[in-house]
């Protein structure tokens, strides 16, 4: 085993790994497993040229800079598809996200560029010389198991796809709660490593943030259904205990995509929702959504979001096909988010009809 060297980067994709736990480095002798750490070596600058350290910080990467990475899967429409190596005999892996995630990339987005390559050292280990992997660090464990009602109420944030304008409605959502005194929690469930949305939760009111990371979880594109389930329940157990409190959450990516619909047909997730906001990027997205998420999942939102809702037009052709209220997540009115947000939920048979 080898000394790793001194101020190597520690990136958010290991964000419940304490810096002292990393000791030294060895070999790659078997293939990698989600949750591995890799000590590296940035080889060749592509799409991402800079790193996210486990505060928020970006840190600009060079050749030869030298950091922690974690192997982990991506779902990235927007980006990448990624995924951990089947064999231990690579000689590079791709930076397939900011925070630190690598893996091999299987397809790409014709807007971005060859990713980053990493040229692997060797795997990070405690001082046993035990491979140091984040799932083994979990800073969630909840001491209940079951979970007692009355619950903070659930709003959950899930869109049409990447860069919807999840994250900035769920924002909003926090904001229009805190301001009116609400104790706010806030959390993102699915999706891969990255500071920047719970941080924008937190910035906007959410007394508490968290995700996947929090449990050790680089990314959770491809693992099993009981485990995306898992996260679920246990930061509902941790963060949603109070019915006074409010629990706002976003699933990453679209409604069609895997993990996000397993847990849209889940029911320990469908019985918790108190309010449903549905994003899209444009109005005829919406619709088309709506459709999807009614027919798919027999769910029908309580609101719209989204880059839709920045304009006008947007808005008027929405208003062709449904009456569901839509609110503008950049330029939100509080008390009309409110007003939406803490009212009891009912299915309303106009909007059902309408969509």
């Amino acid at each position: 085993m080898k000394k790793l060297h001194k101020g190597f980067t520690m990136p958010s994709a290991a964000y419940s790994v304490p810096r002292k736990a990393i000791k030294r480095y060895k070999p790659i002798d078997r293939p990698p497993q989600i949750g591995d750490v890799l000590y590296g070596v940035v080889d060749t600058i592509g799409q991402h040229k800079s790193l996210e350290n486990k505060e928020g910080r970006i840190h600009t990467i060079h050749h030869g800079t030298h950091a922690i990475f974690v192997f982990g899967n991506r779902y990235a429409p927007d980006y990448y598809e990624g995924v951990i190596p089947v064999e231990s005999d690579f000689t590079e892996v791709d930076l397939l996200a900011r925070s630190g995630v690598v893996g091999q990339v299987l397809s790409k987005s014709g807007m971005v560029i060859s990713p980053t390559r990493i040229k692997p050292l060797g795997y990070a280990c405690d001082g046993e010389g035990k491979v140091i992997n984040t799932k083994d660090y979990s800073l969630i464990n909840p001491k209940a198991t079951e979970k007692k009602s009355p619950r903070a109420k659930l709003i959950l944030n899930i869109g049409t796809a990447m860069n919807a304008g999840k994250s900035a409605a769920a924002t909003a959502c926090v904001y229009a709660l805190s301001v009116h005194d609400k104790e706010v929690r806030a959390s993102k469930v699915t999706g891969t490593a990255s500071l920047k949305d719970i941080l924008s939760m937190n910035d906007a009111g959410a007394a508490h943030y968290s995700d996947f990371t929090f449990l050790g979880y680089p990314s959770t594109y491809l693992i099993e259904e009981d485990e995306i389930l898992d996260i679920f329940n246990k930061l509902d157990l941790k963060y949603a205990n109070n019915k006074d409190n409010y629990w706002v959450v976003e699933f990453a990516d679209g409604i069609n995509q895997r993990e996000t619909a397993m847990l849209l047909q889940s029911p320990a997730v469908r019985e918790r929702i108190h309010k449903l906001i549905f994003c899209a990027a444009d109005s005829f997205g919406a619709i088309g959504g709506l459709h999807v998420l009614k027919n798919k999942f027999d769910l029908v939102p309580d609101a719209i979001s989204g880059v839709c809702s920045s304009s006008p037009l947007h808005i008027r052709e929405l208003s062709e096909y449904t009456d569901i209220p839509v609110f503008n997540s950049l330029n939100v009115d509080p008390k009309e988010l409110f007003d939406i947000l803490s009212t009891p939920r009912k299915r309303n048979k106009k909007r059902l009809a309408a969509v």
